[in-house]
């Protein structure tokens, strides 16, 4: 099971910009507010309002950012009510992409994204057009600070996770089966170890090379404009780029 890919790295240093600009904060705040409507407020009867504390936690997100929004998330204080929507479809260079969107409008969000994809080449597609190039699985994703790869692993496999994933400079990713998610996540957070993110993630079975920059970087404008849609909260696509385009680019 594949996990990060070099193009993950790239994203990551794009997040940490993003996040000086609030639109990280913007997403962990819509995660809130939905899984405290969803499962209501009590982060230890909610394991999507847990986790999404955690990544709030993680980005350091203040304690009255998430305590507003799991209010709102609850009605106890007013807010637009959001809706979750999953897309599909291929960018350029036949890369299959899943867009997780959290929206108050539904023509706005599709509108947006239906316009990012014709603009850079690529075509939105139908309800399980690529999700089956995918698993849903679950991710903890850890700094690499103060552990090292062998007690990574142990904890892993302790806790029943499915894979490590150790190819990145600065971070782990642990990976789970989806029904094993909580557990594993539970046993982490019992153990005391400091995770930064954790989520359902869509992991893709297998990933289409990039080893041209100029194709690399139209595939790259896409997630992008992607990424920058304030209605969009994750991307996902199947592609990885080649050691020489990575330098280039990183």
């Amino acid at each position: 099971m594949a996990g990060h890919s070099k193009w993950k790295n790239i994203q990551h240093r794009k997040s940490a910009q993003d996040a000086k600009r609030g639109k990280i904060f913007t997403k962990l705040i819509k995660e809130i507010t939905v899984a405290a409507r969803m499962g209501g407020g009590d982060p230890t009867a909610n394991p999507r309002l847990r986790a999404a504390i955690a990544n709030a936690k993680g980005q350091g997100m203040p304690k009255d950012n998430v305590e507003r929004a799991i209010k709102k998330g609850t009605g106890e204080s007013g807010g637009a009510d959001f809706e979750e929507i999953t897309y599909e479809g291929y960018g350029p260079h036949n890369v299959a992409i899943i867009v997780e969107a959290l929206t108050d409008n539904r023509n706005r969000t599709i509108s947006s994204v239906r316009h990012a994809f014709t603009k850079c080449g690529g075509n939105l597609g139908a309800t399980n057009s690529v999700q089956y190039m995918f698993d849903h699985v679950g991710s903890l994703t850890l700094k690499r600070d103060g552990m090292d790869e062998d007690t990574l692993t142990e904890l892993a496999l302790e806790a029943g996770a499915s894979d490590v994933v150790t190819d990145q400079p600065e971070e782990y990713q642990v990976l789970t089966a989806r029904e094993d998610f909580e557990v594993v996540r539970s046993y982490f957070e019992e153990k005391e170890v400091a995770v930064v993110e954790t989520g359902l993630v869509w992991n893709p079975q297998n990933r289409v090379m990039l080893e041209d920059l100029k194709k690399a970087e139209q595939v790259l404008k896409l997630i992008d404009m992607l990424e920058d849609d304030d209605d969009v909260q994750n991307v996902y696509a199947n592609f990885d780029l080649s050691e020489a385009v990575a330098e280039q680019l990183g």
